[in-house]
């Protein structure tokens, strides 16, 4: 039987390979509520790749701190004040948010899908990520950053995905969810006045008795979109160059 020979330089190669692994597994240990809010104690905290998938951290202070690339799947953040956080590349799939503070917060290719977010406040925060089927019932939109750069997407088109969302009676004003996809998202009573939905993917959407006044749909994607009840359609821009307009439902 011919036996393989390993030299003793590729062989210490590979036992260092296996110690970075091992010291990356111990360093990514999940942390307790006691250690995370002690790590946050100090202004601008660097929590980034933080793990705490599950974890209770409602009513935590983030304010400011980093939490890129932070595992956050399930987790119960009510209340929590994440304002200002860096929060890009964090998976908070399932989590809960509601009432959270993510006002000016940053969260570029985040994962919120099924995420919980009902009457958080996200004004002014730049969203870019997976929120399908989140639900962001009463919550605060207001001049969020949704629109995707397309002079700068060298790996393809990164865009915010609020597919089937949840988002009744949310204030969406002034925000820019130009090539978002909200596809089956519901939107009744939602306040969408000077919001851009400029090429927008808004399939199925559900506008009943949402506030459109000067919002822009130029180019936006409206097949079998129901805007009966909505006010402010006269003021829409772009509703004749919109695609499927022949097939949404506007009484």
């Amino acid at each position: 039987m011919t036996r393989l020979m390993i030299r003793p330089g590729i062989r210490r190669f590979f036992f260092g390979i296996a110690a970075v692994l091992l010291v990356a597994q111990v360093t990514a240990a999940p942390l307790s509520r006691a250690e995370i809010e002690a790590r946050v104690a100090s202004a601008g905290a660097d929590l980034s790749n933080l793990e705490a998938p599950g974890a209770d951290l409602s009513g935590i202070d983030f304010r400011g701190a980093n939490l890129f690339g932070a595992s956050l799947k399930g987790a119960n953040l009510t209340k929590a004040k994440l304002r200002g956080c860096n929060l890009d590349v964090a998976i908070l799939r399932d989590a809960t948010l509601i009432n959270a503070d993510l006002a000016e917060s940053s969260l570029y290719s985040s994962v919120l899908a099924n995420a919980d977010a009902t009457g958080a406040d996200l004004h002014g925060a730049r969203l870019m990520g997976n929120m399908d089927r989140a639900v962001l019932e009463g919550a605060d939109l207001s001049d969020t950053k949704g629109g995707s750069d397309m002079g700068n997407q060298p790996m393809g088109l990164v865009r915010l995905i609020l597919t089937h969302a949840r988002l009744k009676g949310a204030k969406l004003n002034r925000a820019d969810l130009s090539r978002a996809d909200l596809s089956y998202a519901d939107l009744r009573d939602a306040d969408l006045s000077d919001a851009n939905l400029t090429q927008a993917k808004l399939a199925g959407v559900d506008f009943t008795g949402a506030k459109l006044d000067r919002a822009t749909l130029s180019g936006a994607e409206i097949h079998h979109a129901t805007f009966a009840g909505a006010s402010g359609l006269g003021s829409v821009r772009g509703l004749d160059t919109t695609e499927g307009k022949e097939l949404a439902i506007f009484e």
